[in-house]
């Protein structure tokens, strides 16, 4: 079944945390949510950019509030200091969106020495969660949405080389880390359920949405073949507003409910809808392991 999401109720005195929330999907999921009512806590790491977005989400003059605040996925530490920040600042939390993400660079390491990919798109968000869940769960039909990407179909986790030190191909890193998100959101909503917790964890990704993400990597790539496969693929791709439908329909669909991931309805572009998990994540083995070594980077960090 299709979703629309034109008669969502108000989303007056809920809080929604974003990461990446000054650009493509996070703006355009700021900007719907604002116009709902709600109050969003922008999270950017580059504050100039994040007050620029800020300025321009607040000349539509939508009912919502915005919160702009600063967050380096790079750097594990910081993410632990930004959290302890939001637990000071905020009584709860409703909804947790893991936004933010980078895309195929060349090899790059994080501030504590992890392959760039894995420790933002994965290590980072999952840090972030762990460190927030105690908000979420002062609310009912709280939610943690984990946004991946249509290459989790594709991707594998290299138990053997996880850092990629012995060989580094950034497009699999990059499909690694997004398999790793659903990996994480499915091992997460499963350890909620047991507790009984009233938070759930969801997943969404946008299909083919362009974003920053696109010229960003043709430019750390100094890529022309890739920059040639854009401009060929551009037709297919759709807008940032329709790539961000589906994490806005995980985080606020009533009936939506955890271990779900709402995609595109035609696989890459299209209204969302439910869509499957990559087969890989469904592993249970697969994903407690993966949550083991990611909680020990992590506390090592």
């Amino acid at each position: 079944m299709v979703v629309r999401l034109n008669e969502i109720d108000g989303q007056e005195k809920r809080v929604f945390l974003i990461t990446g929330a000054n650009s493509g999907l996070g703006y355009e999921t700021s900007k719907f949510l604002l116009g709902k009512g709600a109050t969003i806590i922008m999270c950017c790491r580059d504050l100039l950019l994040g007050e620029r977005a800020k300025q321009k989400l607040l000349k539509f003059n939508l009912p919502g509030k915005i919160e702009l605040v600063e967050l380096d996925l790079s750097d594990l530490v910081k993410v632990k200091n930004f959290s302890d920040f939001i637990k000071n600042k905020f009584n709860y939390l409703d909804v947790l969106i893991n936004n933010a993400g980078i895309m195929a660079p060349p090899k790059t390491l994080s501030q504590q020495g992890l392959e760039i990919q894995f420790a933002v798109n994965h290590l980072a968000h999952m840090h972030l969660t762990l460190e927030l869940l105690p908000l979420l769960k002062e609310k009912d039909n709280s939610r943690v949405v984990t946004v991946t990407s249509g290459v989790q179909y594709f991707g594998s986790i290299k138990w053997d080389d996880l850092q990629g030190k012995l060989k580094y191909d950034r497009w699999a890193s990059y499909s690694q880390s997004k398999l790793a998100n659903v990996m994480f959101g499915l091992e997460l909503n499963s350890k909620l359920k047991e507790s009984n917790s009233k938070t759930s964890s969801l997943l969404a990704h946008p299909g083919f949405a362009r974003t920053n993400l696109q010229p960003k990597s043709v430019e750390a790539n100094q890529s022309w073949q890739e920059e040639l496969a854009y401009k060929f693929m551009d037709p297919m791709f759709q807008s940032a507003k329709m790539g961000a439908l589906p994490q806005i329909a995980a985080a606020i669909l009533p009936n939506a409910k955890g271990g779900e991931q709402y995609g595109p309805r035609y696989s890459f572009r299209g209204y969302p809808k439910k869509c499957k998990n990559a087969p890989q994540a469904l592993n249970h083995h697969s994903r407690k392991r993966l949550w083991n070594l990611s909680e020990k980077l992590i506390k090592i960090s």
